[in-house]
């Protein structure tokens, strides 16, 4: 294993996203997924829209301080779309994917992911900001992607490396792998100097 330095520790993904599973498992990393339900993942209205992510992220890594203080390394992480300074999170329904989706039609916005990475001794966090410019979707497409796809699990109703990303996406400019939801050369980065 290159990251010999977390030798140490047990490392937990504290996320049941299969595409952040994915992304770490590229990096070797002997690691299990664990997950606390019903985190409460709300901020303050006042927090800028950028900073949600991140104030998220480490809201999580407090809600698994009990496996950090058994020996853990805990990875948490919180991915939102913020267009025209709007917060975009998961959608509950399709009413709202198909506002978000609208609302990204034909624009640029941001998709930033805060990270956090805790141990007993400490806890480290960052967050990734990257652009991601929408061409104009028609109401078909998007009820199409929706229909199919289901991205009621993903920040912005949207999911990159499905269809509506091959379709949608014109340009980015930023980490691919950030608007998939797991920064992951930051991330390794940041392990390697922990």
């Amino acid at each position: 294993m290159i990251l010999n330095n977390l030798k140490k520790y047990k490392v937990v993904l504290a996320s049941g996203s299969p595409r952040r599973r994915e992304l770490l498992e590229g990096l070797g990393i002997d690691f299990k997924v664990e997950i606390i339900k019903d985190i409460d993942e709300s901020y303050p209205e006042n927090i800028p829209a950028k900073e949600t992510s991140l104030y998220i992220a480490r809201k999580k890594a407090e809600a698994y301080k009990s496996l950090t203080d058994s020996g853990h390394l805990v990875i948490t992480a919180d991915t939102v779309v913020v267009c025209n300074e709007t917060v975009l999170g998961k959608p509950s329904n399709e009413e709202e994917a198909v506002k978000m989706l609208k609302l990204l039609s034909g624009k640029t916005h941001q998709v930033i992911t805060g990270v956090a990475i805790s141990t007993k001794e400490k806890t480290e966090s960052f967050a990734v900001t990257t652009d991601v410019k929408f061409s104009a979707i028609s109401d078909e497409e998007i009820y199409y992607y929706i229909d199919k796809y289901k991205p009621f699990d993903k920040a912005g109703a949207y999911g990159i490396q499905e269809w509506i990303g091959y379709i949608g996406v014109e340009s980015i400019s930023g980490s691919y792998y950030n608007v998939m939801g797991l920064p992951i050369q930051r991330l390794y980065r940041e392990l390697k100097k922990f």
